[in-house]
């Protein structure tokens, strides 16, 4: 039988607009003091670790968050840009209230967790779990045995509780996607199963939730 591979997966540090409840979607927008700081915590919550790879999304606030928890490796982050945040297309730059003042028919399908719901130039749901759990699954295949951190965004860690919980795509969110909060899972071919989640005992200061997806 095929070794499990063990999985790492880490939201980035805080942005600024994190902190203006701001869509970024695939907009690169980098970590602020605080953010910067969570990833450094990161990084030393996991240095001793056996880390085998680390893979993260090309935008600058999960390569930053990344280059911080590969350091103490001496490991070279590997670029994957399928770990990028859901594609929010019209909505990216805007906050919350914004579009729901804006674009009130497509925030209420939003809010509703409509699967096949594609903001203008944007993603579904659908769309981009299927990117999402195709990537996590190669990538662990890869690897099989060995400790891989994926370094990525909100979105991206609430697709992957979903995977490993089975949960489905609307249901409503109970779990926390913290900025630098550590998440265990493993990968067999059987698929994603849960370790743990949202460790957060690295950082001494509260961490946002995501609230985005």
């Amino acid at each position: 039988m095929e070794e499990a591979t063990r999985l790492i997966a880490v939201r980035h540090g805080e942005t600024a607009w994190n902190v203006d409840t701001r869509i970024q979607g695939q907009l690169d927008i980098g970590l602020n003091a605080t953010g910067l700081w969570q990833a450094q915590r990161a990084g030393g919550a996991l240095a001793d670790e056996p880390v085998g790879v680390v893979y993260a999304s090309d935008l600058s606030r999960a390569w930053q968050t990344a280059e911080e928890i590969a350091r103490p490796h001496g490991l070279a982050v590997q670029p994957e840009p399928r770990l990028r945040e859901r594609a929010f297309g019209t909505f990216e730059g805007m906050s919350f209230a914004e579009i729901e003042a804006k674009l009130p028919e497509q925030a209420r399908r939003w809010r509703e967790r409509d699967p096949e719901f594609e903001p203008e130039g944007g993603e579904s749901l659908l769309a981009f779990r299927d990117r999402v759990t195709g990537v996590a699954a190669e990538l662990a295949a890869r690897h099989p045995g060995e400790l891989v951190v994926l370094v990525a965004h909100g979105g991206v860690m609430d697709v992957l509780y979903r995977a490993a919980t089975r949960q489905e795509l609307q249901a409503p969110r109970t779990w926390q996607l913290g900025n630098a909060a550590i998440n265990r899972m493993l990968w067999t071919p059987g698929g994603f199963s849960l370790v743990g989640w949202s460790d957060i005992a690295h950082l001494a200061r509260d961490t946002l939730d995501e609230t985005t997806t």
